[in-house]
């Protein structure tokens, strides 16, 4: 496991589409998921200790945004090969355990991983309602163990803010997590 931090925000950057398939039978593409104010895509997976740290407070955050109208979708890229705990049979497993409130959705290719420039699990950007980036930054200040509750909650946040004027806040808080597990060439 090697952990590696995030990239600054690229304010505008446009969200490239995808079309992957949901542990829920359904596809997704980027129309499918957003929501009118924006669209939080976010790069997790099974076994990383650092996403094992933060789901449940993924969890709570996107359904808060979903209020906002900030839609919300985690994409697994890892190749499982080496890793089963990220195989599509856990993926419906930790779906449905944790209840998610937003598609799980796996990017077998790993393109769409690639088109994002994620580095590691969990990688977060946040749209505007026009699907231009502006959060990349961490959940809060959690690494492998979950912070204390009542921590700063910096994605919820920047991502309340995104809703209601359009733009994330210029300085920005790296995530950290395990780089993607990408397949051999």
């Amino acid at each position: 496991m090697v952990s590696t931090p995030t990239p600054v925000c690229d304010f505008g950057w446009k969200a490239p589409d995808f079309d992957l398939p949901g542990v829920n039978g359904k596809r997704y593409n980027l129309a499918a998921a957003r929501g009118p104010h924006g669209l939080l895509v976010m790069f997790i997976c099974n076994h990383c200790p650092y996403v094992k740290a933060v789901i449940d407070r993924i969890v709570r955050d996107t359904k808060e945004l979903a209020v906002l109208g900030i839609g919300s979708i985690a994409i697994m890229s890892n190749d499982p090969t080496d890793y089963p705990e990220d195989s599509w049979d856990n993926m419906v497993k930790l779906a449905q355990g944790k209840a998610f409130p937003f598609p799980y959705v796996l990017d077998d290719t790993q393109q769409v991983a690639k088109a994002y420039g994620a580095v590691c699990t969990p990688d977060f950007f946040g749209f505007n309602g026009k699907l231009e980036l502006q959060y990349r930054g961490r959940l809060d200040e959690s690494r492998k163990e979950t912070a204390p509750e009542g921590v700063r909650r910096d994605l919820f946040e920047a991502m309340r803010e995104v809703a209601l004027t359009g733009h994330g806040p210029r300085e920005q808080i790296p995530g950290i997590g395990c780089s993607i597990k990408w397949k051999a060439e």
